[in-house]
């Protein structure tokens, strides 16, 4: 069974160091999401600088890579702690792609894509809390973020077995995000909506 959670947890890191949002955007001729808009690649950088299709495509792709190796490794039976670092391991592929130098996104398309798994319950808990979070805020970054905080919660109240490595994808998380924390405490976070209706302010 180790053998089978090693296995899964290295198969799972290289399927998140695919970076979506840079092949996407090389696909349809896009700037390079590295070099341009936040410097992210991610499905928000990718919605800036592409439009909705290209960043569709991103966060779809981005989801189930996060998804499949979670999936897999449940149907061989690995335990609850070795799915949660199965996850985290897509999830830092994604953040560190060794394919890409080491330089990804933040993870949080992946992460949720790893999470799913666990329920659709949760899923579509933790796409409600992201989903009303940003309609209400204007950030995405902010949708994130509380998405992270509240999702051990979530977990626990559903399936408790799995609130450690969700918790510890969670800190991963906020790690990640903590320039847009310091940015939102400042009030100098740029809204998608604000970036989509003046484009020139971006730069």
């Amino acid at each position: 069974m180790s053998a089978i959670a090693l296995g899964m947890i290295i198969f799972a890191y290289l399927c998140g160091s695919v970076s979506s949002a840079i092949l996407v955007c090389k696909l349809a001729r896009l700037p390079d999401p590295r070099q341009h808009g936040s410097g992210n690649p991610g499905a928000t950088n990718v919605l800036r600088i592409g439009g909705k299709a290209a960043a569709a495509a991103v966060l779809i792709f981005d989801v189930l890579k996060g998804m499949l190796p979670v999936w897999l490794a449940y149907s061989l039976g690995v335990s609850p702690i070795w799915l949660g670092l199965t996850a985290i391991a897509a999830c830092l592929g994604h953040i560190y792609p060794v394919f890409f130098r080491f330089k990804g996104g933040k993870g949080v398309a992946t992460a949720f894509g790893a999470i799913a798994p666990i329920g659709w319950d949760l899923t579509g808990l933790m796409t409600g809390t992201w989903l009303l979070t940003v309609l209400l805020s204007g950030y995405s970054s902010l949708g994130a973020i509380v998405s992270a905080l509240v999702a051990p919660f979530y977990v626990w109240w559903f399936k408790p077995q799995f609130t450690f490595p969700v918790s510890m994808l969670s800190c991963l998380i906020l790690l990640r995000h903590h320039d847009n924390i310091q940015r939102l405490w400042r009030g100098q976070e740029s809204k998608i909506w604000k970036r989509k209706k003046t484009p020139r302010q971006d730069d």
